[in-house]
């Protein structure tokens, strides 16, 4: 590795660990689902937000609201102190698309209909409300 390659390495990972996140990989939904729900929480107090998600009849919520509970554990190991009601929000919560699986299924006269079952990446970030002025 080259000596400014592993100086911006450095600097990113120092930015990195003033951050707060947690990731959800390869989730077997489809994105559009889960942006849905991701929309429903963006820029939320926390507390509120699992609230929202527990009584919330989407099946996406669930995984979201277990994602946010290990965002909100990070926060606190990283800190080392518990997070109050209303000291953390939803900074940024993102939804990308992940592998297809792809699958034939039998239609008609001989021929096959493509089946796309698709997946998706949550990204959470939280951070402290008065980070947030």
């Amino acid at each position: 590795m080259g000596k400014r390659k592993k100086e911006s390495a450095e600097v990113l990972k120092e930015a990195r660990k003033s951050q707060y996140f947690a990731k959800l990989r390869n989730v077997p939904t489809s994105p559009r689902k889960m942006r849905l729900v991701a929309d429903m929480v963006r820029g939320v107090e926390v507390y509120k937000a699992l609230g929202l998600l527990k009584f919330s009849n989407k099946e996406a919520a669930r995984r979201v609201e277990k994602l946010l509970r290990s965002a909100i554990a990070n926060w606190e190991q990283k800190n080392e102190r518990k997070a109050d009601a209303g000291e953390l929000y939803i900074s940024t919560i993102f939804v990308d698309c992940a592998p297809m699986l792809k699958r034939l299924r039998p239609a008609p006269q001989g021929r096959g209909y493509r089946i796309r079952k698709r997946s998706n990446h949550v990204t959470i970030y939280v951070d402290s409300i008065d980070n947030k002025a």
